[in-house]
């Protein structure tokens, strides 16, 4: 059974902007009511049934504090969230909060933000009530056994009575004593089938929540990666060697003897660091132009099959928008049966060709998901297995979506080898130092890899191309993939830095990757492959981690 919408009640006098929220709202599938003043809104609020007030606030926080007052201050509006919209500086954002909202935003709204904040709030009350119903529950539970113990022990009593009475008041506290051990099995029984099931839907809400279903967060993340220049670090460093060489050759021509010595001293150390830089720069360019096409996306989905039911777990079914139906919880229905879509869970990683077969080296907790995830070691001890449901391999320049297998696991790292039907496909094997001279302490480093998955390559694009390419998949994300080939915008993002460490079963470095760079290639100044990105830093910066990549050679040679 389908939850009803969240309804949000808004509070606007301006024409435009009361359009679109409307319209940001509504093609959301939330319910919506609007009302040109304060005191119209509260009373729709007060009727019950509200989860958000959003606030048009022109005169700033203290003029809507009455509103914010009478809201709190009833037991039937419980529970509503309160926004607010302000035309003031931060500093008013925050005495709004302080006030009691529970967010604040300026104009001009983004309305990408405001439904990003909405649903995320909608998730913590979502949230606070699963909690409240499991106390609740517990409760119960404990209520019912400390009713069954007591039953028991008035059996109990009864049962040492019974030796003076008749047959008959003998057999009837026996059944009095087996009725009581069985309404206590029953309970337990559901009570236990019931958490399982709960467990199970709040494991795949926290993992699928991030996926394609949520079309706007996707776009959110992209107009965030694409404000971001992940090249500028590298360029202004060296445009501000540049300029610190130019100042320092300056200073040199007005000062005096001793100076002058430190000046040269300190400009031959600035000029060593920018030609240091300059070779970095090279040495990407040259891997950007003869290995690139090597490197690919891989594309894995994972489903969730029962053990012992043999079935593949399933969505109940899709409203009209194409979203999983959900309880009243705001949580998926998930079942065994029907014919609704497949649970699904896709993960994006790097390989890279090892050979002129088609064979592929990338992480194992790529090739398997599942391998040390404990989302799904949960749900493995609740009886479903993780499956393959399919493998897809993207190589540059090229649009199709080509299909691939797993070969080989390594015993000792995380490490395996896929097979990928290349077609007639013509790729170069990229070239390998196993030797303990390819990777050295000190020495420039390049990592190459699809870090951030999908979101990096969509903010290639444009704005409307982005937003057409999400709209038209309808939350699939092969389609968006397919529609990235096509445009020839799937190929790895390049970052360099140097290694920190070399150990016996790792590399340091400091070159840039994040999720989805795990599996991809890392090079030495050579152009020459050492090591496989595998452990990374959430977000940019920071140590990385990379497998050396003479531990990947018994998969090799096989």
């Amino acid at each position: 059974m389908a939850t009803a919408p969240e309804k949000i009640v808004v509070s606007t006098g301006d024409p435009a902007l009361a359009e679109n929220i409307r319209a940001a709202f509504e093609l959301a599938g939330y319910s919506l009511a609007l009302f040109s003043s304060v005191p119209e809104a509260l009373d729709e609020v007060r009727r019950g049934g509200t989860d958000l007030l959003l606030i048009d606030a022109p005169g700033g926080a203290a003029s809507a504090h009455g509103a914010i007052a009478a809201i709190r201050g009833s037991a039937a509006t419980e529970g509503v969230r309160i926004f607010l919209v302000l035309r003031g500086s931060s500093a008013e954002r925050a005495a709004a909060l302080d006030l009691g909202a529970d967010d604040a935003l300026s104009l001009p709204l983004d309305t990408t933000e405001l439904l990003a904040r909405a649903r995320a709030q909608f998730r913590a009350h979502r949230a606070a009530a699963q909690l409240l119903d499991k106390v609740r529950i517990a409760e119960e539970g404990q209520q019912i056994a400390h009713t069954a113990f007591e039953a028991l022990a008035v059996t109990e009593k009864m049962t040492s009575d019974a030796f003076s009475l008749d047959k008959r008041l003998k057999i009837g506290v026996g059944v009095v004593f087996a009725l009581a051990i069985v309404m206590a099995g029953i309970y337990f029984l559901f009570a236990g089938s019931a958490r399982q099931q709960t467990q199970v839907n709040n494991a795949f809400i926290s993992r699928l929540e991030s996926g394609l279903r949520n079309q706007q967060d996707l776009i959110s993340q992209v107009r965030r990666i694409r404000s971001e220049d992940q090249t500028a670090a590298s360029a202004v460093g060296k445009a501000e060697l540049q300029k610190q060489a130019a100042d320092l050759k300056a200073k040199m021509s007005d000062a005096n003897g001793t100076d002058v010595a430190a000046l040269q001293k300190e400009l031959a150390e600035t000029d060593a660091r920018l030609k240091r830089v300059e070779q970095d720069d090279n040495a990407a360019e040259h891997l950007i132009s003869s290995d690139v096409d090597s490197v690919c996306l891989l594309h894995v989905v994972v489903a969730f099959q029962n053990t012992q039911a043999g079935k593949r777990l399933r969505y109940a079914g899709l409203n009209p928008k194409g979203e999983p139906l959900q309880d009243s919880d705001g949580n998926p229905i998930l079942t065994l049966d029907g014919t609704g879509p497949e649970v699904t869970l896709d993960v994006f990683g790097t390989g890279f060709l090892v050979s002129p077969d088609g064979r592929v080296l990338t992480n194992r907790h790529v090739a398997e998901p599942w391998w040390k995830d404990d989302d799904i070691k949960t749900l493995t001890n609740q009886g479903f297995q993780a499956q393959i449901s399919s493998i897809h391999a993207y190589f540059p320049a090229d649009p199709r979506a080509f299909s691939a297998e797993i070969q080989e696991i390594s015993k000792d790292a995380d490490l395996a080898t896929m097979r990928v039907n290349m077609q007639d496909l013509k790729r170069p094997v990229l070239q390998t130092d196993p030797s303990s001279s390819g990777a050295v302490s000190g020495e420039p480093i390049v990592a190459m890899g699809y870090a951030t998955g999908l979101a990096a390559i969509l903010a290639r694009t444009d704005e409307d191309t982005a937003q057409k390419i999400v709209d038209s998949s309808n939350g699939d994300v092969s389609q968006v993939l397919a529609a990235l080939a096509g445009r020839n915008l799937i190929r790895p993002i390049i970052t360099q830095g140097h290694i920190g460490d070399v150990l016996q079963d790792k590399i340091v470095f400091d070159a840039q990757t994040t999720s989805g760079g795990s599996g991809g290639p890392l090079f030495n100044h050579q152009g020459k492959v050492v090591g496989v990105t595998v452990a990374i830093l959430k977000g940019f910066g920071g140590s990385n981690f990379g497998i050396p990549i003479k531990l990947s050679e018994p998969l090799i040679t096989q």
